[in-house]
């Protein structure tokens, strides 16, 4: 998980969302109004909302843009677990909610990295036996 979320407020346009995301060098942002969390904005949702339909993103508002959240996971969430809600829901982005705050986000990039740390482990422990 990575718990350096970066969040957007639910006024910015798409515009906004873009310089944002290019900047920080993400890929996804949590909308929020006013500490209360909406939903998530994703380079898909771009694709999908804004390129695909000829739009200026500046005047697309982030409540057009947004994607709502379909399911989430909480900090003590088992990693199997959360996969099986990404898979079950087909996104790459799984929001970490505690106390109704976004804490943290599992992207697939986090769930390849720790596969590969898990093989690398295994690899080890049979070099020892």
């Amino acid at each position: 998980m990575s718990n350096q979320v970066v969040t957007i407020d639910s006024t910015k346009t798409a515009l906004d969302a873009a310089l944002l995301m290019k900047e920080k060098r993400i890929s996804s942002l949590i909308v929020q109004d006013n500490d209360q969390l909406l939903g998530i904005i994703t380079e898909r949702d771009f694709v999908k909302r804004v390129c695909a339909h000829d739009k200026k993103s500046s005047d697309v508002m982030i409540t057009e843009l947004m994607s709502k959240i379909q399911t989430y996971a909480a900090p003590d969430t088992p990693v199997d677990v959360a996969v099986q809600r990404m898979i079950n829901n087909r996104i790459r982005r799984l929001p970490v909610i505690s106390n109704g705050k976004v804490v943290g986000i599992i992207t697939v990039t986090d769930l390849a990295k720790e596969l590969r740390r898990i093989m690398l482990t295994q690899g080890i422990i049979e070099l020892i036996d």
